[in-house]
C-alpha cells in the first residue's frame, strides 16, 4: 500500500520535500506524511484537493484488494488511510476533537442533546470515534446532504 500511495503522490507533479509513512496498530490506520513548499496547491481550498487525493488513494487500494489483483492487499485489517500534507490533516483532526470534547461537556452540563454544525462524513466519523468511549455520551448523525450533522446526546450511562 505504501508504494501505491507514493506512486499516487508522485503523479501529482507537486514538489515533495519529504514523505514518510507510519502505521498505528491501535487505530488500524496508515498515515502518510508529506512535506512540501507547495502545500496550498496540494491541500486546496478548505482541504478539497487533499480530501480528493485521499479518496482516490482509498479507491485504488480498495480496487486492488478486491477483484483481479495479482497480489491482493490485506485491506480488511486497515480501516483508515490518510495522506497528510504539512500536518494539515492532523491539525484538522485536533480541531474537530476539541470541538467534540467541548460539545460533549456542554451536553453533560445541560443534560440534553447538542447539535453540531453540518460537517463532512470524514469529520463526523472523527467525532463518533472520539466520543465512542464515553459511557454517558452517545452520538448520531442526522440530516441530509450538506446539512448532515452530529447530535451529541447525554445519557445517564444506564
Amino acid at each position: 500500500m505504501k508504494k501505491i500511495i507514493e506512486s499516487l503522490v508522485d503523479m501529482t507533479t507537486f514538489n515533495v520535500d519529504e514523505m514518510s509513512t507510519s502505521y498505528d496498530e491501535g487505530k488500524n490506520q496508515l498515515w502518510c506524511s508529506v512535506k512540501t513548499n507547495e502545500a496550498k496547491y496540494f491541500i486546496g481550498r478548505n482541504g478539497e484537493t487533499i480530501m480528493a487525493l485521499n479518496h482516490i488513494a482509498r479507491r485504488i487500494i480498495d480496487k486492488k484488494s478486491s477483484v483481479g489483483a495479482s497480489a491482493p492487499l490485506d485491506r480488511k485489517e486497515m480501516t483508515s488511510i490518510t495522506i497528510d500534507v504539512n500536518n494539515f490533516q492532523k491539525k484538522r483532526i485536533d480541531n474537530v476533537n476539541a470541538m467534540a470534547h467541548m460539545m460533549a461537556e456542554r451536553a453533560r452540563y445541560f443534560k440534553s442533546n447538542v447539535e453540531c454544525e453540518p460537517m463532512s462524513s470524514y469529520e463526523r466519523r472523527i467525532v463518533h470515534e472520539f466520543l465512542s468511549d464515553l459511557p454517558d455520551i452517545e452520538t448520531e448523525s442526522t440530516g441530509e446532504g450538506k446539512d448532515r450533522r452530529v447530535v451529541i446526546k447525554f445519557s445517564s450511562g444506564i
